[in-house]
């Protein structure tokens, strides 16, 4: 019987790592956001709780039918609505004689036992996590475990929302009052595990933000977002053929921008982090410059060469060959640097250093 159930387990342990990947930006974003920083139990128990909810998704819904178009189930109803008619089905299926103790161990060997113990401990650990992580009360448990034991019953007898023809699992309220008794379990082992764990609530009490270091994960995702927004209206402005587009746009953009947010691009903003003076805010001066290497000179020397490939262009033959090595040996002593400084994290960026500056915490 349990090899039925660890087909979808390993198929949610062996997608899970696609999961993590697309549940990582929205992750660090909010914890930034409400934190302000990463705290490894927090990110370890959230983690958790993905890898839990996969699991029992593909629980319930593994395995799959081979068609879109399957049969319909030999059953009479598509929904058994008879309160502890597992208990007829127990005594029904077991060998078990109630005189006769000896024969209790037989329920250890009956598909409709295990079926009703797996669905209790379905849901415990949500109620572990709504209790430990969450500080939920016993109300609000037993109303989410409610609810996720009805939203499982619904997605099996709606056939996936209708994705197949016919439902091949059916509704059972057997199956939603194990389901919720089995958060409210995991709702009381939760007090044992509260004990044994720092409190979730309690995490952030002796942090000091103005102490803790920008990572470079961070700084990439405001750099990302600066661009996602940056990039259209770039497009905009270089197919409106305006002069200088690309400089214009960034300089604005990481220099003039800052100077009026207090050292934060709408990016920096969204993470929490703001560029600043190594013991002042930092100057329009530094901004100048930080940004002028970075995106003025670095990037605008990648962003010429591109434009001096099309057709057209005043550059061309061995002119256009000794500057595009030139810039492609500017780019790979560029790399060579942030790699070396990912790995030497003290060390601040070659434009960082010349314009003094650095990033805090907002």
């Amino acid at each position: 019987m349990f090899k039925f159930y660890l087909y979808p387990i390993s198929y949610a342990f062996l997608t899970f790592p696609i999961a993590a990947l697309l549940f990582t930006l929205p992750f660090l974003i909010v914890q930034y956001r409400r934190h302000g920083y990463i705290h490894k139990l927090r990110a370890t128990m959230l983690y958790l709780l993905l890898l839990y909810l996969m699991n029992a998704l593909y629980l319930v819904i593994l395995p799959l039918p081979t068609t879109r178009h399957n049969a319909p189930p030999d059953v009479a109803s598509y929904m058994q609505w008879i309160p502890f008619h597992f208990i007829q089905d127990i005594i029904k299926e077991t060998r078990l004689e109630p005189d006769q103790p000896a024969t209790y161990l037989r329920l250890l060997q009956e598909r409709a036992f295990w079926q009703v113990m797996l669905n209790v401990l379905l849901v415990m650990p949500f109620g572990m996590f709504l209790r430990y992580y969450f500080r939920t009360g016993w109300l609000t448990c037993l109303l989410a475990s409610f609810g996720l034991s009805l939203f499982f019953e619904v997605t099996q007898v709606t056939a996936l929302y209708g994705y197949f023809d016919y439902p091949y699992r059916l509704f059972d309220v057997d199956d939603l009052m194990m389901n919720t008794l089995g958060g409210m379990l995991g709702f009381v082992l939760a007090s044992w595990l509260s004990a044994l764990l720092p409190r979730i609530d309690q995490l952030d009490h002796a942090v000091d933000l103005s102490q803790k270091r920008v990572s470079y994960t961070r700084r990439g995702i405001a750099f990302m977002l600066d661009w996602m927004l940056l990039f259209p209206l770039l497009i905009v402005v270089i197919i409106l053929e305006l002069p200088g587009a690309y400089f214009v746009l960034t300089a604005l953009y990481f220099i003039v921008l800052p100077s009026l947010m207090n050292g934060m691009t709408l990016g920096k903003l969204v993470v929490r982090i703001r560029i600043s003076g190594l013991e002042q805010p930092a100057t329009l001066r530094q901004l100048a410059i930080r940004g002028g290497l970075l995106y003025l000179f670095l990037g605008g020397a990648n962003v010429w060469l591109l434009f001096s490939s099309f057709e057209g262009s005043a550059v061309s033959g061995l002119l256009y060959v000794l500057l595009a090595l030139a810039v492609f040996l500017l780019d790979a002593w560029f790399a060579i640097h942030l790699l070396i400084r990912l790995f030497n994290r003290s060390k601040p960026l070659f434009y960082e250093q010349l314009s003094q500056t650095t990033h805090k915490i907002q």
